[in-house]
């Protein structure tokens, strides 16, 4: 279990998200960007059971206006950027928790900005507990003061990182007990 655990952690520590400027500054349709978002994903939310994210769920959030709508069914960077900071939160909080931060995340910062300090902070966490994965020594997650404005980033990206480490010991830990199960019953 600790050499997969291990083998994740190493995977996950170098995890990285677009920038702002990395994410394609062209109009997109639906499917492309539904492509890309799970593209950029994929490395963190590996154990999905579902899809990362669908019409539907696009739709969806621009009728809960976390998104604009698209301008003659086509998406910006904008709403690439929207919908890689929701699919990754709403992980671990509820959309009306995710809109409530988004807005206050883009009034404070602006929202390119306030993406780019989304992607450092998650890729932050996540490269902490691949560390924690490895056994590795950390400095901990909260060793310096946060600014409030901040605050609400990091703890959603913290617990989005906590939850991935949870899973993914849950996960090796089944698979262990069902080898073992399967050995016993060899014998």
């Amino acid at each position: 279990m600790q050499e997969n655990l291990t083998e994740w952690g190493k995977n996950i520590e170098t995890v990285t998200l677009p920038r702002w400027d990395e994410l394609p500054d062209i109009e997109l349709y639906m499917d492309q960007v539904i492509g890309l978002v799970g593209r950029y994903l994929s490395p963190i939310l590996t154990t999905q059971k579902q899809a990362l994210l669908t019409k539907s769920m696009v739709n969806n959030y621009v009728k809960l206006e976390l998104i604009p709508a698209p301008v003659k069914k086509k998406y910006t960077r904008v709403h690439l950027a929207f919908l890689i900071a929701i699919t990754l939160l709403k992980q671990v909080l509820t959309i009306p928790e995710i809109k409530t931060g988004i807005i206050y995340q883009g009034r404070a910062s602006g929202i390119q900005k306030a993406y780019n300090i989304f992607c450092e902070t998650q890729e932050n966490t996540i490269s902490i507990v691949g560390k924690q994965a490895q056994g590795l020594e950390t400095k901990g997650l909260f060793t310096q003061k946060i600014e409030l404005e901040y605050l609400i980033v990091t703890a959603a990206c913290t617990s989005l990182a906590t939850k991935l480490l949870a899973e993914k010991s849950i996960e090796l830990t089944e698979n262990l007990s069902i080898a073992k199960e399967e050995d016993t019953h060899e014998l």
